[in-house]
């Protein structure tokens, strides 16, 4: 009787166990829309904020599901649970689209801008920003702040301007004019240009410039900020250092990057001041469920320091600067993610000079996540090749300060360049650069008179290409919270 009754309860307590233990198995045509609610319970930055995110809102297996049945695709689930106002955090249908390779660019070799021409509420009047190096355009004697109004013969206006020059897969003639600012003169000169193949310069100018007892570097770049330039910068920044620079202008009014990854912005940072390796760049500020884990558990992978080497073979290139100055681009530009944590990472250690605008405050991090216990590459679930890529963190400085509310310059500029004397860029003659080199040998901000001419700007290709602000991105170990 004894036996009999150890055997009942011995089958009792295993029956007990495996019925505890056994794993749940997420019905198929669930697996998607499973995803997408477990990854941004875990992990969205804004979760506590978030009704149906909450720990607290289901009792079980089946009220999620019964949940997550009233939503017809995964994407529907995933804009439901972000945020209202959350542009940043974004769902990937085909994760396979971050590692394609970028096509090769077909360039006629230039940018260029257009404004509706005085008196006419048609006609446009286009001008050259600037010219790619060793370009077909640079080749034809194409130089910036060039005036042109029609494309093989044909008068530019605001219905055909994209057709004939942006869509345009073939080669055409600029006819090229003079333009006072009132009246437009055809000037007889024409440039015909061809679509080429075109690999773009990483860094677009570079050279020092003498100011008093100053040799200020100039640095034109106009890249993204992924791994594909740092080891551009990196060159870029021992000629630098060999040339005895003691402060720095980045120029970025023609940058066209976002966010790339915060290792290489610290990176970046360390280019522009060597001296506090170990020193924090970057804090970490997750929800306060993963916050409080990452705490506990691996505090250290929530800071970023200042880096010494770009990958195992390769030192960074550091200059001892203690004043660097970023030239952003009135309201055609007020900066990206990236270059917004760069300041951010910098301002407790060096100097560091705004001039532009009020920035957009893009102080969120973001992670991509893919469906495996903890979300990694490597354990995907090889049925589909949806990944989230929610924001996560807010990025903090080493003193604890962000910017959500953006930073505000040193010197205001204008909404926009002025297109009647654009000067050469990296020489004095741009009144832009003259400007920021005077407030270096002076501390004269200067004054801006913006708008005489009251142009309504039509078009500029280099906003145009700039990409979709997502924020930066990190590479971080995440545990199984599944």
């Amino acid at each position: 009787m004894k036996n009999t009754f150890k055997t009942v309860s011995l089958l009792f307590m295993l029956a007990l166990f495996f019925n505890c233990t056994k794993e749940y198995e997420v019905p198929d045509d669930l697996v998607l829309r499973d995803f997408v609610w477990k990854g941004l319970n875990a992990y969205y930055l804004h979760q506590d904020q978030i009704e149906d995110l909450s720990d607290r809102r289901f009792n079980s297996d089946q009220e999620i599901n019964t949940y997550l049945n009233t939503f017809e695709t995964e994407s529907d689930l995933f804009a439901n649970l972000l945020l209202a106002g959350d542009t940043k955090s974004n769902i990937l249908e085909d994760y396979n689209i971050i590692f394609d390779e970028a096509p090769i660019n077909q360039v006629n070799g230039f940018e260029f801008g257009a404004i509706l021409e005085p008196g006419s509420t048609e006609n446009i009047v286009a001008f050259v920003y600037y010219v790619l190096p060793n370009s077909d355009a640079e080749l034809k004697n194409l130089t910036r702040g060039e005036f042109f109004n029609t494309v093989n013969g044909t008068q530019l206006t605001v219905t055909n301007y994209e057709n004939l020059l942006l869509n345009n897969t073939s080669d055409y003639t600029l006819g090229m004019v003079n333009f006072d600012g009132i009246t437009v003169t055809p000037n007889g000169k024409s440039v015909t240009l061809k679509k080429e193949s075109y690999d773009v310069l990483p860094i677009f100018l570079e050279k020092v410039i003498p100011v008093a007892t100053d040799n200020v570097g100039y640095l034109m770049y106009n890249n993204n900020f992924s791994g594909d330039y740092i080891t551009d910068l990196n060159n870029a920044f021992l000629n630098i250092k060999n040339q005895s620079v003691n402060k720095l202008i980045i120029d970025f009014r023609y940058n066209i990057g976002s966010g790339g990854f915060a290792k290489n912005i610290t990176q970046i940072a360390s280019m522009i001041n060597g001296d506090f390796i170990d020193e924090i760049a970057i804090k970490e500020e997750w929800n306060t469920k993963a916050q409080s884990w990452f705490l506990a558990n691996q505090p250290d992978s929530i800071v970023t320091k200042f880096p010494t080497r770009l990958n195992i073979s390769t030192e960074i290139n550091s200059v001892q600067l203690t004043d660097v100055y970023f030239i952003l681009n009135g309201n055609n530009f007020s900066g990206s993610s990236a270059i917004e944590l760069l300041m951010n990472s910098l301002k407790p250690y060096i100097n560091v000079h705004i001039i532009g605008n009020q920035t957009i405050g893009n102080n969120t991090g973001s992670i991509t996540l893919y469906n495996s216990e903890d979300y990694n590459f490597a354990n995907r679930n090889m049925s589909h090749t949806v990944a989230l890529q929610p924001i996560v963190l807010t990025f903090l400085n080493n003193s604890d300060e962000t910017y959500a509310n953006g930073f505000s310059p040193n010197i205001d500029l204008c909404a926009n360049e002025d297109i009647l004397n654009l000067g050469v860029l990296g020489e004095r003659s741009d009144p832009l650069l003259d400007r920021v080199l005077n407030y270096i040998s002076s501390g004269n901000i200067g004054n801006s008179t913006c708008d005489q001419d009251n142009f309504e700007y039509v078009c500029n290709t280099v906003a145009a290409q700039r990409e979709i602000d997502n924020g930066v991105f990190i590479n971080q170990h995440l545990p199984n919270t599944n």
